[in-house]
């Protein structure tokens, strides 16, 4: 049994759908990030960077496991799937993976928090950001033009870069033109697995991104998050 803990989030959601797709047995507890759950310390003795997902393994001496891409290699690890055995197919999956964690992530994060959250609209960072993100979309593409999945066979690559893309709306980032991409996001959406791990635990904003009340919701509480986080910054740094 895994002990799953996560947020209604892109990487949470990476893992979610892992665990879906490869059928393990998990118990799952939602954090509450706007109450600062993820910082107390019962949590933080998990995840010393008090951030979500991460997991304790009850089946391997309750190992616990932080940092969504290191989650999804020891799930496909453990279980022999989502992951080839040769060097070749395995490094293509990492090539992929580390795509998103150094590069879609960060800058769909960026976005989402100059785009939506930042109580200042800076522009030149909004295009900054957004334009970045478009242009790896652009990357991911042409590899899609070539691939039906980005490292072959269906991997934990797919899984971790489909989380995040999928929410490029959110990010005000369109995919227009990119025809290979809009089919491969079509495709995982489709998988059984992936659409109950996007529900595990369900997002409304993101999962329904038309909805522009919860999406106003949504934004106040997380500038208040990212004023809070300041406030207390600031604090440490007088006292």
């Amino acid at each position: 049994m895994i002990d799953f803990y996560t947020a209604a989030t892109p990487n949470g959601h990476k893992v979610s759908i892992a665990l879906e797709e490869l059928e393990l047995p998990y118990e799952m507890r939602v954090l509450d990030l706007g109450q600062g759950e993820q910082k107390e310390a019962w949590f933080t003795a998990i995840n010393p960077n008090g951030r979500i997902p991460a997991i304790v393994d009850r089946d391997n001496g309750n190992f616990a496991v932080f940092e969504s891409g290191a989650i999804l290699l020891y799930l496909a690890e453990k279980t022999g799937r989502l992951m080839p055995q040769d060097g070749k197919g395995r490094s293509l999956v990492m090539q992929w993976l580390m795509f998103q964690m150094g590069g879609i992530g960060p800058m769909m994060g960026q976005a989402n928090v100059f785009f939506r959250y930042f109580p200042d609209k800076i522009q030149p960072a909004i295009d900054r950001y957004q334009g970045e993100c478009r242009r790896l979309f652009s990357v991911l593409d042409s590899r899609l033009a070539e691939h039906q999945y980005l490292a072959g066979e269906y991997s934990i690559a797919d899984i971790a870069n489909w989380a995040w893309v999928r929410t490029h709306r959110w990010s005000g980032v369109d995919t227009e033109g990119l025809p290979h991409l809009q089919r491969w996001i079509a495709e995982l959406r489709a998988r059984p697995a992936v659409q109950r791990g996007i529900e595990r635990p369900p997002s409304e904003v993101l999962v329904r991104p038309d909805s522009e009340e919860k999406a106003r919701q949504f934004s106040a509480a997380a500038r208040k998050m990212l004023e809070t986080g300041q406030s207390r910054r600031s604090q440490k740094e007088t006292e």
